[in-house]
């Protein structure tokens, strides 16, 4: 059926989530986030920290002892080169 909906792949629904993650977190607003607040911004808690531990992992955020996430600066570098292409 041409009018429905193609199925999104789950890469690539979590590459998309890491993404917006990393702008929001680079963005004008706020540079430092509670992990809940994230999930509530985006909707989607359970993948946000799913996207937030590999963020971590990958050496783009930092994450408090706290529950406050925050934007290396690595992170804050690419997103200059690359621009929030979302």
């Amino acid at each position: 059926m041409p009018d429905e909906k193609p199925t999104q792949d789950p890469a690539e629904r979590f590459d998309e989530m890491e993404r917006e993650v990393l702008y929001l977190l680079t963005g004008d607003d706020l540079p430092i986030w509670s992990i809940e607040d994230i999930g509530r911004d985006l909707g989607d808690p359970g993948g946000v920290v799913d996207a937030i531990r590999e963020l971590n992992n990958a050496g783009l955020i930092h994450k408090s002892s706290d529950g406050f996430v925050f934007a290396t600066r690595a992170a804050w570098r690419m997103v200059q080169i690359v621009g929030q292409v979302i």
